[in-house]
């Protein structure tokens, strides 16, 4: 695939006329088809998560909520999936997704999951990191999933797509909504390890290949009904570190603009509905974590790239969170005043009730002292809101 310049791409995405027609959703073709590239006379895609499917009579009206109760739907409750009674405290303060974790997913996940959510106002999202190589969860339920690097080196976009939504199959039937996958970051080295966070988590260094095996991994969720979250943006690989083990940053802005997010930009004009942005900072853009900071997410991924989908944080419990200074209230606090949606935490897995409500009562005093306005909140769960399939009524 030849690919024009990056700034070219950019200032198209910028302007949201750039984007091709959605790819047909039957994956049977010998290629999964590339969004169109600058030049395109196409109509534009919209952006952002799926249309809702409540009808306009039943909207959700988050204006007469409570503080507490749109806090929580911007919360992501970790629980590990053979322990899920510890998430139904969670649950019932009402977060808007829960992070199954665990070596081995139990036969009967879905009847429990749908027991855990059947007393919720509002039935949370489940995800999982299901990216495949050393990064499943679900193995015991979906099969074993090869690397995103070895899905590149062996298979067609469209053998990919296939893949992706017969996983995505397994995972619905068994009450997994959303996939943290796949991955965007551009990288060749070993890995994933602490000194390198992506390693065969990525498809290739190659933009190209990794916008077209992604860009199908995606796809293929999709088919299934199942949200992809394609992450790290900016871009991830080739950073000086992991993330969940200390501070770390991307290669410089100007390195970042012209390779590595490309991949993000063609996730964007593909209409996908969820982004996750990185814990590490950007030099020559911000020095706090890409995922707290304004001028990332606003400024680069919404203004700039016409992202208007859902803004999904990396773990606030890992450690470059720490190392910047915050506790997970804190900087739950921070991403959502930043502009991110759906707030993630506590990557050990274990379900940590009392974690949440000290989160949840964060949000809610930033909003009550102004440090957070309310409306930028119920915008965030209004986002979560809407990959339910949800409508609300402003």
């Amino acid at each position: 695939m030849r690919r024009a310049s990056a700034p070219l791409l950019l200032a198209c995405a910028a302007l949201a006329a750039c984007a091709g027609p959605a790819v047909d959703a039957d994956p049977t073709g010998t290629a999964a088809a590339a969004p169109n590239r600058p030049g395109s006379s196409s109509p534009a895609l919209a952006t952002g998560a799926p249309g809702p499917t409540t009808a306009p009579e039943d909207c959700l009206d988050l204006a007469a909520w409570s503080p507490s109760r749109i806090a929580a739907q911007t919360l992501m409750a970790p629980v590990t999936m053979t322990s899920l009674s510890d998430a139904a405290e969670p649950v019932a303060a009402g977060v808007g997704g829960l992070l199954v974790f665990g070596p081995r997913a139990p036969a009967d996940l879905g009847p429990r999951l749908r027991q855990l959510s059947a007393d919720a106002d509002v039935a949370p999202i489940v995800a999982s990191d299901e990216e495949g190589g050393s990064v499943q969860r679900l193995e015991t339920i979906v099969g074993v999933l090869p690397s995103a690097r070895r899905l590149a080196a062996t298979r067609t976009p469209a053998q990919i797509r296939r893949l992706a939504r017969d996983a995505g199959r397994a995972m619905a039937d068994a009450g997994v909504t959303m996939d943290l996958a796949p991955v965007l970051d551009l990288d060749d080295r070993p890995g994933p390890s602490a000194a390198n966070p992506a390693g065969t988590r990525s498809f290739s260094l190659d933009p190209d290949v990794t916008s077209e095996a992604g860009l199908a991994f995606a796809q293929g969720l999709q088919d299934a009904g199942v949200v992809p979250v394609v992450k790290h943006f900016p871009g991830l690989g080739t950073s000086t570190g992991n993330t969940d083990d200390r501070a770390a940053a991307t290669l410089p802005w100007t390195e970042l603009q012209t390779r590595d997010l490309l991949p993000f930009a063609d996730a964007v004009a593909a209409g996908l509905p969820a982004v996750m942005v990185s814990n590490a900072t950007v030099p020559g853009l911000t020095d706090e974590p890409a995922g707290l900071s304004r001028t990332v997410i606003e400024e680069e991924l919404r203004e700039r790239l016409g992202f208007t989908g859902l803004v999904v944080t990396d773990s606030l419990s890992a450690e470059a969170i720490v190392a910047a200074g915050y506790t997970v209230p804190e900087a739950a606090v921070a991403a959502l005043d930043a502009g991110a949606d759906l707030i993630l935490y506590g990557g050990g897995g274990s379900a940590d009730p009392a974690l949440t409500t000290r989160t949840i009562r964060a949000i809610t005093r930033a909003m009550a002292d102004g440090r957070l306005e309310r409306a930028r909140v119920q915008e965030a769960a209004a986002r979560v809101l809407a990959v339910k399939g949800l409508a609300t009524c402003s």
